[in-house]
C-alpha cells in the first residue's frame, strides 16, 4: 500500500515549501519508498486525518498515522529496516536530535525573517489572511517590518554556519561519506528558503552552499524538481 504524505503548499500545489515536509520527502526518498502526496494548505491542516495534528508533515502507512518529521523518520527506519538506514544506529539518532535543535534555534529564525513576505505571497487569498494575522501576532509587528531587518542579520547568519563549514572540510555530508537524516534536517531549512524567496543566503563558493547543491542532486534531483524562487 502506498504511503500518504500530507505536504504543505500554497496556492501552487506544485511548490511545497515547508522545511519539515522537505525532511520527510527526503527521508522517504532515502528509504526508496513511494508516497502519494496530499497537497495541504495551512487552513486544511486541522482536517488532516481527523485532526490528528496541528502541523504537517503527517503520513499514513496502512493503518498507522505518524505525525512530526522526526517521528516519521524514526518510524520509517523501524518499519522498513531492510532499506537504507536514516540514522545508522542510536548514535545517529542522538546526533540528529542535536542537529534538529541547532537548526531550529539557529537557522530557522533567520530564514523566517528573510522569507515572511514571500511566504505570504505564496498563499491563496484566504490562507494569506491567516498567515499574515498569525505571523504578525507572533512577531508583534507587520511582516514588512520583520523582513526589513534581513540585510542587517545576514552576516551573523552566515557566521553561525561556521561549524558546518569546518565539518565539510573533511567529509561531504553531515552523516559522513553519505547523507543521513541529520543532513535532511539542515537541507529542509535551506530548501525552505530556496523555494520561498529569491533572497541570496549563501555565496556559491561557500562549502555549505556546495553541500546543499549535493543534496539537491540526491535521488535523481528530487530537490530540484521544485524550481528556486525567482
Amino acid at each position: 500500500m502506498t504511503i500518504l504524505f500530507y505536504d504543505l503548499v500554497g496556492h501552487d500545489a506544485q511548490r511545497p515549501f515547508s522545511p519539515h515536509c522537505w525532511k520527510t520527502k527526503m527521508a522517504l526518498a532515502h528509504k526508496g519508498l513511494d508516497a502519494t502526496k496530499v497537497p495541504t494548505r495551512f487552513l486544511e491542516v486541522p482536517k488532516v486525518e481527523g485532526g490528528v495534528s496541528k502541523t504537517v508533515p503527517v503520513i499514513r502507512d496502512g493503518d498507522r498515522v505518524v505525525v512530526d518529521s522526526f517521528a516519521i523518520a524514526l518510524y520509517l527506519d523501524e518499519a522498513y529496516p531492510e532499506r537504507p538506514t536514516l540514522f545508522s544506529g542510536e548514535g545517529g539518532k542522538a546526533m540528529a536530535r542535536f542537529i534538529e535543535r541547532w537548526s531550529q534555534l539557529t537557522i530557522h529564525p533567520y530564514i523566517a525573517t528573510v522569507a515572511l513576505t514571500d511566504l505570504n505571497a505564496m498563499q491563496d487569498e484566504t490562507n494569506a489572511v491567516y498567515f499574515r494575522e498569525n505571523r504578525e501576532q507572533r512577531y508583534g509587528k507587520r511582516l514588512e517590518e520583520v523582513v526589513a531587518g534581513r540585510d542587517a542579520g545576514l552576516a551573523g547568519f552566515r557566521a553561525s554556519l561556521e561549524p558546518l563549514r569546518s565539518m565539510f572540510s573533511y567529509q561531504p555530508f553531515i552523516g559522513g561519506e553519505a547523507p543521513l537524516f541529520a543532513d535532511y534536517i539542515v537541507f529542509g531549512a535551506l530548501q525552505w528558503a530556496r523555494v520561498a524567496s529569491p533572497y541570496r543566503l549563501l555565496d556559491e563558493s561557500d562549502s555549505v552552499s556546495q553541500w546543499f547543491e549535493r543534496c539537491l542532486d540526491l535521488y535523481d534531483g528530487i530537490g530540484r524538481q521544485v524550481a528556486a524562487a525567482a
